[in-house]
């Protein structure tokens, strides 16, 4: 009986005391979904629309922009993808994603990445800069190894559409590359919880023997 009493408790112990690595299933690339419909996974604060649409592979600006594929798509703010924008002045569009970290240990969190935009894009985890990037023929890279907060994070990409008489769309896209978290450790009442329990259980059980 003893014996399996110790079992458990270092079963249970090593439960407790493990720490997965896990991916961070939030981080969801641009683009995924119906093209002409709306990217669901980002939220849009622009003027123009609250929500981006997914482009179309082979529609202008598709070309100057990198193709679109399988892993990602160009988002746009309206389904007009070659919609021309800013006639006079600049135009900002922040593209947010949201992610949440509940029963994670987040300062254990990271995550890399690329993006590109048209025209330049600064990206902000939780409200902090963590890269930026300009044009929308080739990826830059980004990421963050922390910065993150217990519970919902937020990415803003905030993208710079350039002053253009004419010829001027705009749009984003991003795709995530590895990332990790650790599962959040138990506090330290919790083994004291857990190891009373077993002394008791080891109490009963030796009176059963007497």
């Amino acid at each position: 009986m003893q014996r399996n009493l110790i079992a458990v408790a270092v079963l249970a112990l090593t439960a407790f005391s493990s720490v997965h690595a896990a991916s961070i299933t939030g981080l969801k690339n641009t683009g995924l979904g119906i093209s002409g419909q709306a990217d669901s996974n980002y939220s849009l604060n622009s003027g123009v629309s609250s929500v981006p649409v997914i482009t179309y592979d082979s529609q202008w600006p598709i070309g100057p922009w990198l193709a679109n594929d399988g892993v990602s798509k160009w988002i746009t703010p309206t389904a007009s993808q070659g919609e021309s924008f800013d006639p006079s002045s600049a135009g900002t569009y922040t593209y947010t994603l949201s992610f949440d970290l509940s029963g994670y240990n987040a300062a254990s969190a990271a995550f890399t990445g690329r993006l590109a935009a048209d025209n330049a894009v600064v990206v902000k985890l939780n409200n902090n800069v963590i890269g930026s990037a300009t044009g929308f023929t080739d990826w830059t890279s980004f990421g963050a190894q922390g910065g993150f907060v217990a519970g919902v994070n937020t990415l803003d990409f905030v993208v710079t559409n350039w002053a253009q008489n004419g010829g001027n769309p705009t749009g984003l896209r991003v795709e995530f590359g590895s990332s990790s978290i650790a599962a959040a450790v138990p506090e330290p009442e919790t083994y004291a919880m857990l190891l009373a329990g077993l002394v008791m259980v080891g109490a009963v059980a030796r009176r059963r023997q007497q």
